[in-house]
């Protein structure tokens, strides 16, 4: 993999909307969306044109293997990651072969903590995990930054650019699916968006510290052992959706 390739190289977020499936588009066909879409198009080819560096490639890659009422579980996160490489366009995940990130490292050991592999000699197997998270995609998990782009080294460049007004109507329109979902807030950013989803459905919300070093083993409601991911299957069950296979 090249360090750059997952570099925003179109600016045009239209061309990038093109290939959104149809189930969002009306989403994103409103009209605070659109004019949210035309200021941040704008601002990234303003960016590009001065030499920015901007990632990911993709940014609403976390839509293209869902609709609203495929998606069984949504993990929010913040922005993507600033470092060459990293940014996939799918929250928390990072390729294959790269460093774990501190966050996604206290991911994958919750899932450890809670699914543990029986094989004993193994000392900690979610280093066993892989840190692509597109697997989860595949199976109705949407991994969606609130913030869709960012500029490298500098994290929450493009915080407050026009961003929230798009993520926030993509957020809603899944809680307003009837399908019924599992909503995982980690952190006050994430927890700010409770509103916008409680009342919507028969939804389940699930709300801890995020997973950062800095807070995972802090009060109120620690990441490590909050049992997210046991909750949600069983919670998928009793409502007769899939369970998702978080150690696939």
């Amino acid at each position: 993999m090249s360090p750059q390739s997952n570099q925003l190289e179109q600016a045009s977020l239209w061309v990038h909307l093109e290939h959104v499936p149809q189930a969002w588009q009306p989403c994103l066909g409103s009209a605070s969306v659109r004019t949210a879409l035309e200021s941040l198009s704008s601002m990234l080819q303003t960016r590009l044109a001065q030499g920015a560096v901007i990632y990911p490639a993709r940014p609403f890659r976390a839509l293209d293997t869902l609709e609203p009422h495929t998606v069984q579980v949504v993990i929010l996160g913040q922005d993507p990651y600033h470092g060459p490489g990293q940014a996939q366009g799918l929250a928390f995940s990072v390729p294959d072969g790269f460093k774990r990130p501190p966050s996604l490292r206290n991911i994958l050991q919750e899932i450890e903590r809670t699914y543990p592999t029986d094989d004993s000699t193994l000392v900690l197997t979610s280093n066993l995990l892989k840190n692509d998270l597109s697997r989860w995609a595949q199976q109705g998990v949407l991994l969606l930054n609130t913030c869709l782009t960012v500029e490298d080294g500098q994290p929450a460049s493009h915080a407050r650019a026009g961003w929230e007004t798009v993520t926030d109507a993509l957020i809603t329109e899944v809680a307003r699916d009837p399908s019924p979902k599992v909503f995982m807030l980690w952190g006050a950013h994430a927890q700010a968006k409770h509103a916008l989803i409680a009342g919507q459905g028969d939804h389940l919300i699930l709300m801890a510290n995020h997973p950062s070093p800095l807070s995972a083993r802090r009060p109120p409601v620690p990441f490590v052992g909050c049992d997210h991911f046991r909750l949600a299957n069983e919670w998928l069950i009793q409502h007769k959706r899939q369970v998702i296979d978080w150690k696939a």
